[in-house]
Order: C-alpha cells, then structure tokens, then sequence
C-alpha cells in the first residue's frame, strides 16, 4: 500500500536537475533512438490518435486525460511522477518547507517561450497567478502567494497542503504576454519541448508540432515532430492503428480484442472509477437530491455485474466505491450495500415522496468512452420516474462549464490517484474541483483535519472513515472499477505510464 506524504514533520529537501533525473527509472539517454522506419533511419514522426478534441489552449484549462497537446507546448515549474514525487521541469533545483507550506524553485538559465520572451521568475509568477485567478482549477492554488528573488528564483507560500506538489506540478507556464492578450485559444505560446505549426494544424482534426531543440531537456523527446489525430471514433482509431496511421491510441473493452489479434502492444491501468457524482447532496438546487433514499435509490437501479460483463466486456470489476485499490481509503472487504434491486428502488423513491420522479440534465462530451454507457443511465433511471435530458458540451469552454455547477450530476470516468488524499480532496472537499456544487459537510471537514494535522496511521483511518461515510450517504453511483488501455504500435517504445493519475502514457514516456 502507498503511504501518504504527511504535512509535517518533513525535513526540508534539496533536490538538483542532475540527482532527480538520475533516479528517473528507465529514463533516455544521449544515445536513445526513436524505434526505426525502412532502411534502419530512426523515427522521427510520432504520431498519436485522440478520441477527443482539443478544447483550446488556455494554459488553466488543459484536461490530463489525452494532455499531450498541452504537455508538447507547455512546460510546468515540475513534473510529478507516478508515485507523485517531483521531477525537474521548468526548475532545475528546488526547495520544499516543512509542513508542507510552499517552497523555493530556481529555474534553468536561458529559457524561451516561443515568442522570444525569456522563461524568468516574473513569468514563472505570472503564470501561477494566473492559474490561481482563472480557470476550472482556480480553487486548487487559492491562497498561494508568489515573490521572485533575482531573476531565476520563484518562492511559493501557502497554508499548509499535502498536496502542494501535486497541484504545482499542474500548473502549465505561458508568455505572459500571451496571457494578457486574452486570446488564449488560438496559437499557444509556452516553452515547452515543442511549438505548435500552426500551417499543418487543422481545428478538430490533426495538430502538428516541431520539436523545439532549445528546450532544456530536449534529449527526452526524440522525435522531431508530433502529431495528434483526433479520431473520436474507436473504429476508425484501431483501423488507424492496425495501418500504421498511427503510432498509439486509447482504446476501450470494444476494441481490445481487435488490438491483441493485430499484434499491437497494449498497457492496461486499473486505475479509475465510471460514476454518476451526486453532488448537491443538500438538495439545494434539485430537492430530490437532498433525500438519502433517492440518492440510495440512484445506487439500487443500476446492474453493476452486467455493466461489468456486457458494455466493459469483463475487463472491469463492479465497485461500491469510488477510490483506487490500493490507496488508503480503499476498503478491501466492503460489500456492496446497495445491491441491483429495481422494487426496492422504487420503493425507497416513494418512501421519499419521489414515486413520480424528477427531471435531471446530466452533461456529456464526447471521447470520454461513455457512449455505450449513456443510454443505459437515461433507461435505468427512467425505471425511477427519473427522466433524463443529455446535455452534450464541446468546444473551448466545455470543461469550465463541466464544472460550473450548472450540472449539480455530472457523469464521467475518473481517474483516481494512488495518494487518496488527492481525491478526498477533489471529490469530497467544499472547494473540490469535481464537487461543483461545493457543499460543505461536518463530517468531511473533521476528517480532513485529521488527515492534515494527524500522524500517518491517523490519516489512513480517518481516509477509510470518510470512505465509509461517503458510501452511507450514497453521495456516489459508483459503477464499475475499470482499466484504462492504451495500444500501441510496437516499433514505438513506450515506458511503463508515469501518469499520477494512472490514465495513459504520458508524452515523454514515448521513446
């Protein structure tokens, strides 16, 4: 089991660029190729397929599911790794307070954006002060405080957070220049390790981007161009994978058995969970929501066996809980206390005095791998008088309005951290960025006290405590616990995923 980084008692810590990448596991040396084409030349094209389009460039609004457009273009202060632990980025050298109140961060010398403007500790606060002030993650850095000290040096403080790490090694860094120009979704303009060709890049379609040779570490990327395809569907995805069209793509349970017989190397990650999120749980905008015998309900209609058999085809695991196997709030021996039972269902929505129903819009965005599975949450809610309209989001402000609020039921398949603490945070606190409706609860606020202020064994206890609390008062439809696949072609080396969130490959993992 992963143990959680306690908020205090920590020494503060020194680490340099040389020491963190030499203990980056199977990491890309000088000499590293890119795989081979015809006639033994090295691979200089990767070529990536998404089941979803890019939402524009807005450095505050970039999803990490299928982020590699974001991490091409942008760079970030560090990147975290699989197990969350920081990695050299944007800054060569840092140091961590204790107790987990910020730190100090120097920056590599000589650091561009594209736009010619220096990569320097004014734009590295610009841009955090921007992701603290704008975007669906707004919440997540509220409170911190940026100085510089000399022209590399940025220092960050903040009340103490355990996931201060976490949360900075989101933070995407742009020209300040282009984030006070308001145009954010056209042309990016970041110092990452590649810049976007804007002459061979069609909206929607296919994104183009050149290696930038002058990025610090542009050894770890070996290949002289990217291109993204976006391809929302998985037909047409596994045929482009299965041609050589393209050079990686998720896939789901649908096509998995098509990229075995091809031959295709695949990585699989048990690492998330498909749930409706029922979080106005007060009632306050849908009163029926507010009743703990319709939200049980809610739970009782679904048959999370067959969802598991029939739609993910037995590659995922029925769940009554929403965290990772594995992490500290997970409940190994918890029985499921709301078994499929339609009469029982209906009988708790009249006990609550819902036997006609509600009205209930949830929203939808393509590529999210939940099409096969909306129409059977529209017929089995319906079962409960529950009529569902399916409001469909796209475009560059689809994730904002995802978590407006406006929708007080999102449905979605998320990733789940192996640090629990991370998704008690985001799903369970007032400012969590997935409870959009930000309702506050006694019980919730007394356990993540004890998690900040208690000791390691504490903290796992009180995890587990607000894990069975959750479940109690049904603030989740958890369906099913399934595994992300990413198929690949087998020319292509791709290292073991070193995504926090256990999504996908991230982009450096391409060799």
């Amino acid at each position: 089991m992963r143990r959680t980084i306690r908020p205090a008692r920590r020494a503060v810590t020194m680490i340099t660029a040389v020491a963190a990448l030499a203990a980056l596991s199977g990491c890309t040396d000088a000499g590293s190729s890119a795989g081979s084409e015809g006639g033994g030349k090295a691979k200089t094209t990767l070529t990536l397929g998404m089941s979803q389009d890019i939402q524009g460039w807005d450095p505050t609004n970039q999803p990490s599911y299928q982020g590699w457009g974001a991490s091409a273009v942008y760079d970030t202060l560090l990147r975290c790794d699989a197990q969350g632990k920081p990695q050299p980025a944007a800054a060569k050298s840092w140091e961590l307070n204790p107790d987990n109140t910020g730190g100090t961060f120097t920056l590599h010398p000589g650091m561009k954006f594209s736009d010619g403007t220096p990569v320097n500790a004014e734009a590295a606060k610009a841009s955090i002060e921007y992701g603290r002030d704008h975007g669906a993650g707004a919440a997540r850095l509220a409170g911190w405080q940026i100085s510089t000290e000399g022209d590399l040096t940025v220092k960050i403080t903040l009340k103490p957070n355990p996931m201060f790490v976490a949360r900075l090694c989101d933070v995407r860094m742009a020209s300040p220049k282009y984030l006070a120009s308001g145009k954010l979704n056209k042309a990016p303009v970041g110092s990452g390790p590649y810049t976007l060709d804007t002459s061979a890049t069609t909206a929607g379609s296919v994104y183009t981007f050149v290696k930038n040779d002058a990025y610090w570490n542009s050894k770890t990327y070996p290949y002289k161009k990217l291109v993204l395809k976006v391809l929302t569907n998985e037909t047409a995805a596994i045929n482009a994978l299965k041609t050589g069209q393209i050079d990686g793509s998720l896939i789901t349970q649908a096509t998995y058995s098509q990229a075995e017989a091809a031959k295709l190397k695949i990585q699989s990650q048990k690492s998330q969970v498909t749930r409706l999120l029922l979080t106005d749980h007060l009632g306050k905008k849908i009163p029926a929501l507010g009743n703990l015998d319709v939200r049980r309900a809610m739970n009782m209609v679904f048959d999370k066996e067959a969802i598991a058999k029939n739609i993910y085809r037995g590659l995922a695991d029925p769940t009554a809980q929403i965290f990772r196997p594995g992490s500290e709030a997970y409940i190994d021996d918890l029985k499921d206390p709301y078994p499929f039972d339609v009469e029982a269902a209906k009988a708790l929505m009249a006990k609550a005095g819902y036997a006609d129903g509600f009205e209930l819009e949830i929203p939808f965005m393509q590529g999210q791998n939940l099409e096969p599975l909306m129409p059977v949450v529209i017929q089995q809610l319906g079962l409960l008088n529950i009529k569902v309209k399916q409001v469909n989001l796209s475009g560059p402000n689809a994730i904002g309005e995802l978590l407006s609020g406006k929708y007080p039921v999102p449905f979605w398949q998320l990733g789940n951290y192996g640090n629990s603490v991370l998704d008690i945070n985001d799903y369970l606190l007032p400012e969590g960025i997935w409870n959009v409706e930000h309702q506050k609860d006694a019980t919730v606020a007394e356990g993540w006290n004890t998690i900040l202020t208690g000791s390691a064994a504490d903290s796992a206890k009180a995890q587990q405590a607000l894990n069975r609390y959750i479940v109690d008062q049904a603030w989740f439809v958890p369906m099913v616990q399934a595994s992300m696949h990413y198929a690949y072609n087998p020319k292509v080396n791709v290292r073991p995923s070193t995504d926090p969130s256990g999504l996908h490959p991230m982009l450096w993992d391409f060799q």
